[in-house]
């Protein structure tokens, strides 16, 4: 890596490469392999984008599932070394508790079954605050993981959970805080009418997102999910 690092700054020494055509090719590099902590010779199990932030803004998201709390305490350790922090979802139990204990100055959502470590320094808010909406409580697991995903990328989120149509006042009377949101997520099941009325009422983007609360005729979420795309 140090060595494609040195041929390349040495052609924009030369003049074969302009700064900017530079910049472009160091957004790409570098990635690095990340194989078990041992001396067996295994394959690398990860690669990781470390420059992703440069490319797009935000650092690579952890997916968790498939993934032992070694590999994701190894993971982690690769980004924390380097002072970019990390963000981890859909944890199991053992991931949680194992990355919690490794990393103190991180947080622990058990309900949204994440794990951030902040980085070093803290990105900037592109724009906010991000209203995380749910119909019911029983969408709130989803929810806050969208809410911990957001504040993360360095967004102000707030949080208004159980106003769903079933009683229309609740949302209603919350007219202030979905009007000084810039961006509405709303989290429902159920008939996934929620984010259509919540449409009706912002000037500003709403991502509808639909869940498998709700009883058989929801179908495990295919009914919201209809719902939603076919919403005003």
């Amino acid at each position: 890596m140090r060595d494609r690092v040195l041929e390349l700054l040495a052609r924009v020494a030369a003049g074969e490469a302009t700064p900017e055509d530079a910049l472009n090719r160091l957004a790409w590099l570098p990635v690095e392999s990340v194989a078990a902590p041992s001396d067996n010779g295994d394959p690398a199990f990860a690669r990781l984008d470390h420059h992703r932030a440069l490319r797009q803004g935000h650092p690579e998201v952890v997916f968790g599932p498939g993934k032992t709390p070694e590999q994701l305490l190894e993971i982690g350790r690769r980004f924390a070394d380097r002072g970019d922090g990390f963000l981890v979802t859909r944890l199991t139990e053992a991931g949680g508790r194992a990355l919690a204990e490794a990393f103190p100055d991180g947080a622990l959502n058990a309900v949204a079954r994440t794990f951030h470590l902040p980085a070093d320094s803290a990105s900037p808010a592109v724009r906010g605050p991000v209203l995380v909406v749910t119909g019911g409580t029983g969408d709130i697991p989803v929810a806050e993981e969208a809410a911990v995903t957001a504040t993360a990328f360095g967004n102000p989120t707030e949080r208004l959970y159980d106003v769903g149509v079933a009683g229309i006042h609740r949302v209603l009377g919350e007219a202030e805080t979905l009007g000084r949101a810039a961006v509405v997520i709303v989290v429902a099941g159920m008939e996934g009418a929620l984010p259509s009325v919540v449409g009706g009422l912002v000037g500003t983007p709403v991502i509808a997102v639909p869940t498998s609360v709700g009883y058989g005729a929801a179908f495990g979420g295919l009914a919201p999910l209809l719902g939603m795309l076919n919403s005003c």
